[in-house]
C-alpha cells in the first residue's frame, strides 16, 4: 500500500554538487532520499518557492497540455528501487479512465507540485531502502524522535559547510 509523502526539503552539495530530494511522510516515521538532476532540481525549487517566469519552463508546459487535453493529473507514485534507481508512475485522469505513464520521479514530482497532486511511495521502495546499508531508512519511535528533533533544532547552518537547503 503506498504512503502519501511530502516534498521535505531539497539540498545540494556534498561531491559534484548532487541535489538530494527528501520526501517525508505525515507523521514522519519515513524519510526518502533521492537522487535528482540539477534540471529538476531547479524545477522543483521554482515551484516550492512560486517562482514566476515570463515563459512556461518544461514542467509547466507538461500541466498546460494534460489540462489542455482535458486531463489532470491525479497522483504520483515512486513504484520501485532497482540498482540505487527510483521509478516512479504519473496517474493521469481523462474522464473516469487513468492512465499509468512511467516517470522519473524528480519528473513527476516537479509536475505533481505545479498540479497539486499528492505523492506517494510503494512501502516496498521504503522496505528496500531500510535493508541497503549506509541508506536505511529510519523508523522511529516516538522517543528517538523527540531526540532527533531536538538534535536537528540545534544545529547551525554552519555545521553544513557547502550544503544548502
Amino acid at each position: 500500500m503506498p504512503i502519501e509523502m511530502k516534498v521535505a526539503g531539497l539540498v545540494v552539495g556534498g561531491m559534484g554538487n548532487v541535489p538530494l530530494l527528501v520526501l517525508k511522510d505525515e507523521a514522519e516515521r519515513y524519510c526518502v532520499p533521492i537522487v535528482i538532476g540539477l534540471p529538476e532540481a531547479r524545477a522543483i525549487i521554482a515551484e516550492l518557492q512560486q517562482e514566476n517566469f515570463p515563459r512556461p519552463m518544461t514542467h509547466d508546459l507538461l500541466k498546460s497540455i494534460i489540462e489542455a487535453l482535458g486531463c489532470r493529473v491525479d497522483r504520483v507514485v515512486v513504484t520501485d528501487l532497482k540498482e540505487d534507481t527510483f521509478f516512479a508512475t504519473l496517474h493521469v485522469r481523462a474522464g473516469e479512465e487513468t492512465h499509468l505513464l512511467d516517470s522519473r520521479p524528480s519528473d513527476a514530482i516537479a509536475l505533481a507540485l505545479r498540479a497539486k497532486a499528492p505523492i506517494f511511495v510503494e512501502e516496498r521502495v521504503i522496505e528496500k531502502l531500510g535493508t541497503q546499508e549506509g541508506r536505511g531508512l529510519p523508523v522511529f519511535t516516538d522517543d528517538e524522535k523527540d531526540k532527533w528533533a531536538e538534535i536537528l533544532e540545534n544545529l547551525d547552518p554552519e555545521d553544513f559547510g557547502k550544503y544548502k537547503m
